[in-house]
């Protein structure tokens, strides 16, 4: 019997249980008393036979089409962000959904965002995503709450939907714990200079460890520059030729870390024996192929795209209240990378 003409009965004779059971089974009713047991022995069958579930016949009983939208601003063509892709399409694919994905400018304009959002409402998502590359607030279309809806690495100006955002405090905390454990007193910061929510936390957090520390944070040399190689590299040569220069440097991201190890070479620094680096981000073609390896906090892309979708999915189910958890944006950590860039101070 080729595969095409399997049908619900024959998984059922197979299994030895009603049509009904079978249903049940493979369309996951909650409410169906069936016991383990007899649910392996469906699934099984059905798998044995490459009998799966009427997806049509689904969208019609449930009014869910089983797709799910993503609205990606430029992460589809970032490397280091495009693991948010990946764990929202594995938490998707885990659950029954497929993803589809509308990969736009971060420069866009409203109207054209609204237009993708509308693109995705026109093919009957059932939920969207909607992602950026770098943590930041953001003005959302309009049209974005017509089905339910989480933001990925953004948090909306308006405040009125959920999301979910890397820990900057936490990850910077524990950057700059780093060098602070492995003896620095002397340590210093090469920021960003774009007014985004990582720029402003991540220096309160440097300023508030030296000084919990009690090291004079507020004195503590920092200088800001494009988040760029080429400005990690400016900066670093600006922080490393001052005359009492810090033996430990914490960078904004790795690409800025990746410029200050320009620098202190050309200064006649060596890493990490007369100059330690922590960088931030773990983008792995650069934090893992710097000489030495450079010792970084992780964002967790994987862990936001996968997080966003399972609740997604659960507010499309009617499992949970999306609103509820709108009033403050959920926090995921940021872990240390530990490589071979951070040592005692000479």
């Amino acid at each position: 019997m080729s595969s095409k003409n399997i049908g619900i009965k024959d998984v059922a004779v197979a299994a030895g249980v009603s049509v009904t059971t079978v249903s049940h089974v493979l369309n996951e009713v909650s409410y169906a008393r069936i016991s383990e047991e007899t649910r392996d022995k469906v699934r099984s069958a059905a798998e044995q036979l490459g009998y799966g579930p009427n997806r049509l016949a689904q969208a019609l009983r449930t009014q869910r089409t089983g797709m799910l939208g993503l609205v990606s601003e430029e992460i589809a063509t970032t490397p280091h962000a495009g693991r948010i892709i990946l764990g929202a399409d594995e938490a998707a694919k885990a659950r029954g959904y497929n993803l589809m994905i509308i990969n736009t400018p971060g420069s866009a304009s409203l109207e054209s965002r609204q237009a993708d959002v509308q693109a995705l409402l026109e093919r009957r998502v059932d939920g969207i995503l909607y992602a950026t590359m770098y943590h930041r607030n953001v003005e959302l279309p309009g049209n974005l709450g017509s089905v339910p809806s989480v933001l990925v690495d953004s948090v909306a100006t308006a405040g009125n939907i959920t999301a979910v955002v890397p820990d900057e405090d936490g990850g910077a905390r524990a950057a700059v714990g780093a060098l602070l454990d492995a003896g620095h007193t002397k340590v210093g910061f090469i920021n960003n200079t774009d007014d985004v929510p990582a720029t402003r936390q991540r220096l309160q957090a440097f300023r508030a460890m030296l000084t919990e520390a009690g090291l004079d944070g507020g004195a503590a040399p920092v200088e800001s520059e494009v988040s760029e190689v080429q400005g990690g590299y400016e900066a670093a040569k600006r922080i490393l030729s001052r005359e009492d220069r810090p033996t430990g440097l914490f960078c904004y991201n790795d690409r800025m870390a990746m410029g200050a190890y320009r620098a202190a070479a050309e200064l006649g620094l060596s890493i990490p024996g007369d100059l330690s680096v922590v960088g931030f981000d773990d983008q792995e073609l650069i934090a893992a192929n710097l000489y030495p390896g450079l010792t970084t906090v992780a964002l967790p892309h994987y862990e936001m795209g996968a997080w966003a979708t399972d609740h997604l999915i659960d507010a499309i189910e009617g499992k949970e209240d999306l609103s509820l958890m709108a009033l403050h944006p959920t926090v995921l950590g940021c872990p240390l990378v530990r490589r071979d860039s951070v040592a005692a101070p000479r």
